[in-house]
C-alpha cells in the first residue's frame, strides 16, 4: 500500500531541508589574507592554512599576497573600492595606524589573545596613546648579512666585524673573481633602504637613541650620524656586480641561492626562502652588521615587522575574530616560527626554534641593543614620506647619482617641510 504524503507536509519538509542546507551553506566562509609575503604562499598553502582548518571546520583561509613593493598602494585601493580581504597583514607603525584612523581596519583590543604580548610587541599597532590596539602581533625580523661558507673557506674568509674588515673581505672576494662580492640591486629601490641604510645605520646613529633623537628634534638627518650610513652605501657600488642597478630582488635572492654571489644583505625573513632553494648546495652562515670600529658597541634592527588585523568592513566579523584569536595563541607562534624561519615570534610564551641560522640571528640581542627602522614610527606620516624617500635616497647613493650629503639634505629638506620639531 502506498502512503499517500499531502503537500503541506511535503511543503514543510522541503522548507525544513532548505533552511538546514542555508545554515550548512552560510557555516562554510572564506576568509581572505591581503599579505605583501608573497614568499611564504606555499607555508601558508601548505602548513599555516590546515592547521586551521583542521580545528575549525566552516572556515577556510584563501592567502593572497601581493608584491611588496606595490603591496602599500594596491590595499590602499582595495579598501577604498570596498573589494579588499577580511584580513589584513599590517605593517608596523604608521602605515597601519592610518589605516585605522581612517576607519579601515578594526579595533582589536577587546580580543582575548592580546593578553599573550607585551606592551612593546603591541607598541607597533596601537593608538599613540596606547589605548586602542588594531593588529596582533606576529613577528619580528632582524638585519645583518648572509653568507656563503663554502665560498669563505674557499678564499680563507672570517666574517667581519669591523667596517674595514667588511670592505678587506669585499676587496678579496672581488679580487679572486670567483663570486660576485654582494648580491644586491637598486631597481627596486626598497632594499637599497631596508637591507642597506637600516641595516648598517643603527651602528652609527647608536639605535634608539638616535631614533628618538630624530623624533624630538634634537638631531637631523644632516648630522653625521645619519650621513655615515650613505657614505658606507656610496662605497659598495664596486661590491654589487655588473649591472646591479638594473637588477631586481628576485634576481638578487637568485645570484645567492646559485652560489654565484658570496655576500647577501639580508632581513632573517631571508631564511625560509633560501634554505629550499639551496637545498643542501652549500652552507649558509650570518654575521651582524660590522661596526664602525673595533671595541664599538653594535646595534641590530630587531625590527617589529608584520601582524594581523581585520577589514573593518569585513562581512565574517566573528569567523575572523577566531582567526585572529588562533593568530594570537601558543601554538601558532610555534607553528610560524618554525614554519617561517627568521620570523622571530612576538608572543611573551617561549618558542623553541629548529634552524640554525635563525637561532644565530637571533643570538645576536645578548651582545648588541636592538632598535626599530628609524623611518617607521611618526616620521613618515607626512608628504614626503621618508620611509618611500629613503628608499630613493638608498638607491640614489648606490648608484652614485646622489652624493650621500645631498640625498642627507633632501631628506631632511622634505621632513622638515611637515614635521615640527624638525622645523628650526
Amino acid at each position: 500500500m502506498t502512503k499517500t504524503i499531502r503537500p503541506t507536509v511535503l511543503k514543510g519538509a522541503l522548507l525544513a531541508s532548505t533552511l538546514l542546507g542555508g545554515t550548512a551553506w552560510a557555516q562554510d566562509v572564506t576568509l581572505t589574507v591581503e599579505s605583501w609575503r608573497n614568499d611564504d604562499l606555499s607555508i601558508w598553502q601548505e602548513k599555516i592554512i590546515p592547521a586551521f582548518e583542521a580545528a575549525n571546520p566552516g572556515i577556510k583561509i584563501d592567502f593572497a599576497p601581493s608584491a611588496p613593493p606595490e603591496y602599500n598602494a594596491v590595499l590602499n585601493s582595495k579598501l577604498d573600492a570596498g573589494s579588499a580581504g577580511d584580513l589584513i597583514t599590517c605593517r608596523p607603525f604608521d602605515a597601519s595606524l592610518e589605516l585605522f584612523n581612517k576607519g579601515k581596519l578594526a579595533d582589536l583590543s577587546g580580543l582575548a589573545g592580546m593578553a599573550n604580548f607585551s606592551d612593546v610587541a603591541k607598541s607597533a599597532w596601537q593608538t599613540d596613546d596606547a589605548a586602542k590596539t588594531f593588529c596582533v602581533p606576529m613577528a619580528s625580523v632582524i638585519h645583518g648579512f648572509i653568507y656563503n661558507k663554502t665560498a669563505f673557506d674557499e678564499l680563507g674568509l672570517t666574517p667581519p666585524k669591523t667596517e674595514a674588515e667588511f670592505f678587506a673581505v669585499l676587496e678579496k672576494i672581488k679580487a679572486d673573481g670567483t663570486y660576485i662580492p654582494m648580491a644586491m640591486g637598486t631597481t627596486d629601490q626598497w632594499e637599497a633602504a631596508t637591507m642597506g641604510y637600516q641595516n648598517i645605520g643603527p651602528n652609527y646613529w647608536k639605535g634608539e637613541e638616535g631614533r628618538k633623537a630624530l623624533i624630538a628634534g634634537t638631531s637631523s638627518l644632516t648630522d653625521e650620524p645619519w650621513v655615515a650610513p650613505f657614505r658606507q652605501l656610496a662605497k659598495w657600488k664596486d661590491y654589487l656586480g655588473d649591472g646591479f642597478e638594473a637588477q631586481t630582488y628576485p634576481d638578487s635572492q637568485n645570484l645567492f641561492t646559485l652560489g654565484r654571489a658570496a655576500i647577501y644583505p639580508a632581513g632573517s625573513w631571508e631564511i625560509g626562502v633560501f634554505g629550499p632553494q639551496i637545498g643542501g648546495a652549500f652552507e649558509m652562515g650570518a654575521f651582524p652588521p660590522p661596526v664602525p670600529a673595533e671595541g664599538d658597541k653594535c646595534y641590530i634592527s630587531d625590527h617589529t615587522d608584520i601582524a594581523l588585523g581585520m577589514n573593518a568592513a569585513t562581512k565574517h566579523p566573528e569567523e575572523a575574530k577566531k582567526f585572529l584569536e588562533w593568530v594570537a595563541s601558543s601554538e601558532f607562534a610555534t607553528l610560524y616560527a618554525n614554519a617561517l624561519p627568521g620570523f622571530f615570534s612576538l608572543n611573551a610564551a617561549p618558542v623553541e626554534m629548529a634552524d640554525p641560522l635563525a637561532k644565530e640571528f637571533v643570538s645576536w640581542r645578548e651582545s648588541c641593543e636592538p632598535t626599530i627602522r628609524s623611518t617607521y614610527q611618526i616620521l613618515s606620516r607626512g608628504t614626503p614620506n621618508l620611509e618611500n624617500e629613503t628608499w630613493t635616497a638608498s638607491a640614489n647613493v648606490i648608484n652614485g647619482s646622489e652624493t650621500p650629503e645631498a640625498a642627507a639634505e633632501r631628506l631632511q629638506k622634505g621632513l622638515a617641510s611637515w614635521y615640527a620639531p624638525q622645523q628650526k
